[in-house]
């Protein structure tokens, strides 16, 4: 592969990927199986391998997690909260074994084996032995304040034994037992509402309600995993009686953990797990292999992002047979035709699956699955079941093949299938009942607009009634109109304007999300935000300006032009404004204008910056941060592994500028370290 054509394919895994991390870890609303997140990841490893200058600190292989949202307040954690590295298979967990032996020069003094819970990773902080503070992972530095919700879950202890330190801080996995998931469910169907889709989705999202009382309803539970930073706290020599101990202090800690010598003991403990799965009242996805002794831990050290001493492996998907009924098609917020196999119902994965995603009609094609056929149905802890391929030898006589509909079953408008494109398109736009629906659901969800009280149902009521017809009409919904809706009186009416009328403030990153532009998710619509202020320019932006921003490349501003470009987005952003919707976020105002006038660069990693604190410092004292080097740049702040910026910086006689000499730049001013804007 051209150099070109991997930086151009990097920028826009970085960009997805980024996507899919804000979704999962932020919104919980996750559009993609673990197995198609793993291959993007694997790709932009391999290409960061093979080039290693397109390697960047925030590039995702260098982070952990997501960025927070903005329902709770940040939280800084004392001690970086890392990502594990995993592997798929008992050859690359031997590899693994091998590489921390050769590290030690040794082998390790036994390993810690654990479930992998499928959850949500939380860090929880005791002072004097109460609980003072619960935070979300976050992006490994920062998580969010869940104080409240977390004082709700019985299982977490809110004061400790005697003999707790004067700071304790513990690393947990918040869960949705099998049995309340189920319960859960049951309530949900008596009420006539949708069911919730897996527990750990569900345990994501209860955790960041904004009520602490509906958390409390969820019967959510921990397991308490790591031991992190103490004040006070005896000292321990390995992993396992550090966890006996936080046991004896009152935390659950799981029953199934144990210690092994060698391989042999990982290798049986993991086949263990695989055989049980199922058996236990909470959901795994994978196992949890550590170091126990905690002078190995220390010799071996941390990648970037990941411990050298610790390893995920994660459980294979399991697979079952089953009869596919039929084909049928979803069409999606943008429009994308989602072809979907209709199954007689199967036992996998921990639930029973009815349906199954097949993505779009060339992979119909390549996998030859055809009505009637007995398939092959995968899950492994995954939203999306897939359907692998079929039994060949089980293909009834007059199996059907399918293709795609000509016309759009919802709405009746041509379905189109532009080159070089994957999935086809229902042309039908906002007439599109289908599409309506999932863009309304979208624009009012919790990353976007974040309007309570308007999901699936509420939307389908108001389509239904033809009270609404596209995004903006959210904002112009007549009280008299919502009172003549059965089961709707002046508390439920009033909770809905009260929270749109609320809606109207967000700031702008919100709404550039809610407005669901291909490739602009969370992260993206921030860093446009940030550096536009205004949806007008943001719409306006030249190409060559667009993809100077760091974090934006030539695939994101295609995107955004053809989207504007479309008369029915046009038109949707002027209803928007005329119905008083925000646009715009208030340029802030710098107490510091000492940078005022520089252009800035800022790459590789530093050491006691992340990317984004770095960016946030030179702006707040007035400069302008660029995702590129030109003859503009003022200076390039060089971090380790600064790659091509550094080497084109010094190719155009730009200012080079170390950790050091950046720390004292900002405390300092630019005449310290001999900067001008001339």
């Amino acid at each position: 592969m051209a150099t070109e054509e991997a930086t151009r394919r990097a920028a826009e895994l970085r960009a997805q990927i980024a996507d899919h991390n804000y979704r999962y870890h932020v919104l919980v609303l996750p559009i993609v199986t673990d197995a198609e997140y793993d291959a993007m990841a694997r790709e932009l490893i391999a290409l960061e391998d093979s080039f290693p200058e397109l390697v960047t600190a925030d590039s995702p292989t260098q982070q952990v997690g997501s960025r927070t949202g903005d329902a709770f307040a940040p939280v800084r954690h004392v001690e970086r909260l890392m990502s594990l590295d995993n592997v798929d298979s008992l050859e690359s967990l031997e590899a693994w074994r091998d590489r921390l032996a050769r590290a030690l020069e040794r082998e390790p003094d036994g390993y810690a084996c654990e479930m992998k819970i499928d959850g949500l990773a939380v860090s929880l902080t005791y002072q004097s032995g109460v609980l003072a503070r619960g935070a979300t992972r976050g992006d490994g530095t920062t998580g969010e304040d869940i104080t409240a919700n977390v004082r709700t879950i019985a299982s977490i202890p809110l004061t400790l034994a005697a003999g707790a330190p004067e700071v304790l801080e513990v690393r947990g996995e918040i869960y949705m037992p099998v049995s309340a998931f189920a319960d859960l469910n049951r309530r949900q169907l008596d009420k006539g509402e949708k069911p919730y889709v897996n527990p750990r989705n569900t345990a994501a999202g209860s955790v960041r309600q904004k009520d602490p009382n509906k958390t409390a309803d969820r019967n959510l539970s921990i397991w308490i995993y790591q031991l992190g930073h103490t004040v006070g706290a005896p000292t321990f020599e390995c992993h396992s009686e550090a966890m006996q101990w936080l046991g004896d202090l009152g935390f659950p800690i799981n029953p199934d953990s144990a210690v092994v010598a060698d391989i042999a003991g990982i290798e049986e403990y993991v086949e263990a797990a695989l055989r049980y799965r199922h058996d236990r009242d909470y959901e795994i996805d994978g196992v949890v292999i550590k170091a126990d002794a905690l002078a190995d831990q220390t010799a071996a050290g941390f990648t970037a992002k990941s411990p050298r001493w610790a390893i995920a492996y994660k459980l294979p998907p399991e697979e079952k047979s089953t009869i596919l009924e039929d084909i049928k098609i979803n069409v999606g917020r943008t429009g994308a035709v989602t072809p979907y196999a209709v199954l007689e119902g199967v036992f996998v994965g921990g639930v029973t699956v009815t349906s199954a995603t097949l993505h779009n009609e060339g992979e119909v094609q390549r996998k030859d699955v055809r009505i009637g056929d007995t398939v092959i149905v995968r899950r492994a802890g995954d939203v999306i079941p897939e359907v692998v391929g079929p039994i060949l030898d089980r293909r009834p006589a007059g199996a059907k093949v399918w293709k795609m509909p000509a016309r759009c079953p919802f709405c009746n408008n041509p379905i189109v299938l532009a080159e070089g494109e994957a999935k086809a398109k229902c042309t039908g736009g906002f007439e599109c009942p289908s599409r309506l629906r999932e863009y309304l659901f979208h624009f009012a969800s919790r990353g976007a607009m974040d309007i309570e009280g308007l999901g699936y149902k509420t939307v389908d009521t108001l389509l239904v009634n033809g009270i609404i017809t596209d995004p903006a009409d959210i904002f112009s919904l007549d009280r008299a109109a919502l009172l003549e809706l059965e089961g709707w009186g002046e508390i439920s009416v009033n909770n809905l304007l009260g929270a749109i009328e609320g809606a109207k403030e967000r700031p702008l990153a919100r709404l550039l999300t809610a407005l669901g532009i291909r490739m602009i998710g969370g992260t993206v619509a921030e860093t446009l935000a940030g550096h536009f202020r205004s949806l007008e320019r943001i719409l306006g932006a030249a190409p060559e300006e667009l993809e100077e921003i760091d974090g934006v490349g030539p695939e994101i501003s295609r995107s955004l032009a053809e989207w504007t470009a479309d008369d029915a987005n046009r038109q949707l952003v002027e209803k928007l404004l005329t119905a008083g919707v925000r646009t715009s976020d208030p340029e802030p105002a710098p107490t510091d204008t000492s940078l005022a006038g520089f252009t800035v660069v800022i790459t590789g990693t530093l050491e006691d910056f992340t990317r984004d604190s770095a960016k946030a410092a030179v702006v707040d004292r007035g400069a302008k941060v660029t995702g590129s080097v030109s003859g503009k740049t003022s200076f390039l702040v060089a971090g380790v592994a600064a790659g091509s910026k550094l080497a084109k910086a010094e190719q155009l006689g730009v200012r080079v500028i170390a950790e050091a000499d950046f720390k004292r730049l900002l405390a300092e001013g630019p005449a310290a370290i001999g900067l001008t804007t001339e």
